[in-house]
C-alpha cells in the first residue's frame, strides 16, 4: 500500500489483503474530509473489525431500495457510495434506454442530514440529470413525476421512517414502480463495475450549471393536486362536520397535505406546530415512525383534544405512510392499525367504484392487492363481491410490479396496501402515498359522520359483513445477522433435518410456506407461487384453527417481524375469544420459535 496524503498506509496494513485493498480504495477515492477522517481514525486506532464491517460489504436493494446508516464505508450511505450508485445507475440506464439522454431521470430528496459525516439528502441531488427537484419533496410525488415526465427512471434520496442516523437511495423504473428483479441485480452489477469515481463526479456545481437540468417540482405538484380528483368522490355533496389534526413528523408532508385538503374542498387540517417543519433530528419523537402508535402520536392527540378535533392523521417523514386515530367517547383514542385502516379504505374505494360500475362484467377487470404479510380482509371482500384479489411479496415494489403487469392486460387496481400503514388509493402512482390516503380518509370520515357513523363503527360493520379479521403485528430487534440466520435455520430443522415445527400454542400447523427456500407444503408440487427470495428470511405457518402466522426479517431495519391473523367467517362475532386465542398463539410462537431471551433479542417497547 502506498502513501496517500499524510497517512502512511504501509505502517497501518491489517494483513487482510481484501480489507487493505478496500482501505486504500476508500482513502484514495473519498473526497469528503469528514468521512475520510472517520476511516483514517479507525485505521490509526487499529479497529480492524469495524473497518471490515464498513468496507468489506456493500448495500443491496431491499424492500425499499438501498438503505443504511450515514457514515464512512462502502456498507453505509455517504458521498462516495451515492456517487458509485449513481454511476452504476447511469451505466445501466444508458444500456437499457437508447433515448436515455433525452428522457433523463427524476431526482428528489427529503430533509435528512448528519453533521458528523457531512452527509445529507440535499447534497445528493446534485448529480446531473435533466430533471431534478430544487426543494425537498414527498416520496409519493416521485413515481408520479417519473410517469408524468416520461423519464427513464427516478431516484429518491430518503430513509422514510427509519431512525435519524439512516438514509437511503430508492430507485424507480420508467413505469413509476420501484425496481425489482432483474433490474435491481443488474444495477448492483453496474455499480460494482463503476466503483471508481469518474473525473467529474465530485463536481457539486455540475448539476446546477448543466443545461440539461430543470426543476419540475411546481408543475408536478400542480398536476398531482389536479389528478387527486380521481379519488375525490363526493366533492360539494356535503359539509364536513369534522376537524382534523395532522403531523408531518418533522418531514416533508405538511405543505402537500394542506394542499390536498384544499383540492378536495376541505379546510386544511390543524398542523402540530412542533412537528410541522423539517428537522433531520426528529427532535420531538423517539422514533420517526407513526406506525408505532399512540406513544409517538402524543403531541398530535393532545393538540386534537385542545382543538376539539375528532381525527388525527400523521404522515411519516417522506409522507408515503399514514397513521390515523379517532376520538371516541367510549375509549379515548382509537389508533387504527394498518390492517384496520386498509379495511376501511378498501371498503370505501369499493363502495364508490360500484356506484359507477353497475355492469357485473366490470368486476372481471377489477383488482385489489396486498402484501402477503398483510390482512386477508381484501380477500374476503373479493370472495363476496366477485372481483379479483392477489397477494405479493412484502414491499410496495412488488405491488408496483403487479400493477404494471395487470395494466398490460387491461385490468385495473383500485386499492392496494401493506400492513405497515402504506396505502394506494386509485391509480395515480404505483406506490404507497400518504398524502392522497390522508385526504381520502378525510372524505370517507366526513361522509360517515354525516350518516351518524364513526370510522370505528364502520369498521365493525365491515367485519359483520365480511368476517372479523383480528391481527397482531410486532417485532423484535436483532443487531447480529448470524443470530438471525441461526433462528431461521433452526425452524427449518426443528425436529430433524428439513423438518418444520408441527404445532404452536396447542394447535397443529397444517401448512408451511418458506419463501426463502421456495417451499410450500400446500402446493401439489411443494413449490411457492410467490417468487423465491434467497436474500431475506420469511416463513409462514397456517394453523388448524385458521390462524396464519409469518416470521420475516425486515428489508430496511435490524428487526425480525412477526404477523398473526385470525380470519373468522361472517357471523362469528365473539371478539374477546378470538383475541384471546390469537394472543395465546402469538405469544407461544414468539417464545418457542424466536427464543428472545436465549438469543438476546430486544423486545418492542410498548
Amino acid at each position: 500500500m502506498e502513501n496517500n496524503g499524510d497517512l502512511d498506509l504501509n505502517c497501518h496494513a491489517t494483513g487482510d489483503v481484501r480489507l487493505d485493498t478496500a482501505i486504500y480504495q476508500w482513502i484514495t477515492w473519498d473526497k469528503n474530509p469528514k468521512t475520510r477522517a472517520q476511516i483514517e481514525a479507525l485505521l490509526l486506532d487499529g479497529q480492524v473489525e469495524e473497518l471490515r464491517r464498513r468496507l468489506c460489504s456493500r448495500m443491496t436493494f431491499g424492500t425499499a431500495g438501498l438503505r443504511a446508516a450515514m457514515g464512512a464505508g462502502f456498507a453505509l450511505i455517504n458521498d462516495l457510495t451515492i456517487i458509485q450508485s449513481t454511476q452504476g445507475m447511469y451505466k445501466y440506464l444508458a444500456r437499457s434506454f437508447p433515448d436515455f439522454s433525452s428522457r433523463g431521470i427524476v431526482v428528489g430528496y427529503d430533509t435528512r442530514a448528519q453533521e458528523a459525516s457531512g452527509c445529507n439528502s440535499e447534497r445528493y441531488y446534485t448529480i446531473p440529470p435533466p430533471f431534478s427537484s430544487a426543494d425537498h419533496t414527498t416520496t409519493c410525488k416521485h413515481p408520479y413525476a417519473v410517469k408524468r415526465l416520461g423519464a427513464a427512471a427516478g431516484v429518491m434520496v430518503t430513509a422514510s421512517h427509519n431512525p435519524k442516523e439512516d438514509n437511503g437511495y430508492k430507485v424507480y423504473w420508467h413505469n413509476g414502480a420501484q425496481i425489482s428483479s432483474p433490474n435491481d441485480k443488474e444495477i448492483l452489477k453496474c455499480i460494482e463495475e463503476s466503483s471508481e469515481p469518474w473525473s467529474e463526479s465530485w463536481n457539486e456545481s455540475l448539476a446546477d450549471n448543466s443545461p440539461l437540468r430543470s426543476d419540475p417540482l411546481r408543475e408536478i405538484s400542480k398536476k398531482y393536486m389536479e389528478d387527486l380528483s380521481s379519488v375525490c368522490f363526493h366533492r360539494y355533496q356535503f359539509t364536513s362536520p369534522l376537524k382534523f389534526v395532522h403531523s408531518s413528523f418533522h418531514g416533508v408532508g405538511h405543505d402537500y397535505v394542506q394542499q390536498a385538503f384544499r383540492a378536495f374542498g376541505f379546510p386544511p387540517p390543524i398542523p402540530v406546530p412542533e412537528q410541522k417543519d423539517p428537522d433531520p433530528n426528529f427532535s420531538t419523537v423517539s422514533c420517526p415512525n407513526p406506525e408505532e402508535g399512540e406513544s409517538v402520536l402524543e403531541l398530535s392527540l393532545r393538540l386534537a383534544e385542545r382543538e376539539n378535533a375528532t381525527i388525527v392523521m400523521a404522515t411519516d417523514p417522506d409522507a408515503d405512510r399514514l397513521a390515523v386515530a379517532e376520538q371516541s367517547d367510549r375509549c379515548g383514542w382509537k389508533v387504527f392499525t394498518g390492517n384496520e385502516l386498509a379495511a376501511l379504505l378498501g371498503w370505501w374505494m369499493l363502495f364508490n367504484w360500484k356506484e359507477t360500475h353497475s355492469d357485473p362484467a366490470d368486476r372481471e377487470r377489477m383488482y385489489m392487492l396486498a402484501t402477503t404479510v398483510s390482512s386477508k380482509i381484501l380477500k374476503a371482500f373479493a370472495r363476496i363481491e366477485g372481483f379479483h384479489f392477489e397477494e405479493t411479496l412484502p414491499g410496495f415494489k412488488w405491488i408496483g410490479k403487479k400493477i404494471h403487469e395487470l395494466a398490460k392486460t387491461g385490468n385495473e387496481v383500485i386499492f392496494a396496501f401493506e400492513e405497515s400503514i402504506g396505502f394506494l388509493c386509485g391509480s395515480m402512482v404505483p406506490d404507497k402515498d400518504g398524502v392522497s390516503a390522508a385526504v381520502v380518509v378525510a372524505e370517507m370520515a366526513s361522509y360517515l359522520y354525516n350518516k351518524n357513523l364513526t370510522l370505528h363503527q364502520q369498521l365493525e360493520n365491515i367485519f359483520e359483513i365480511y368476517g372479523y379479521h383480528i391481527s397482531t403485528t410486532s417485532y423484535v430487534i436483532c443487531h447480529d445477522p448470524p443470530t438471525v440466520k441461526r433462528i431461521f435455520t433452526r425452524l427449518r430443522n426443528f425436529e430433524g433435518e428439513n423438518t418444520y415445527p408441527r404445532s404452536s400454542g396447542g394447535h397443529s400447523i397444517v401448512d408451511v410456506r418458506d419463501v426463502t427456500t421456495g417451499y410450500d407444503s400446500s402446493q401439489p408440487d411443494k413449490l411457492c407461487v410467490l417468487p423465491m427470495t434467497k436474500s431475506s428470511q420469511m416463513i409462514t405457518f397456517t394453523l388448524q384453527n385458521g390462524i396464519v402466522a409469518t416470521l420475516r426479517t425486515s428489508g430496511t431495519e435490524p428487526k425480525i417481524k412477526f404477523y398473526t391473523e385470525f380470519c373468522a367467517p361472517p357471523g362469528k362475532s365473539d371478539i374477546s375469544s378470538l383475541e384471546e386465542e390469537l394472543k395465546k398463539v402469538t405469544d407461544t410462537l414468539v417464545e418457542e420459535f424466536l427464543e428472545p431471551d436465549k438469543n438476546n433479542l430486544i423486545r418492542r417497547s410498548i
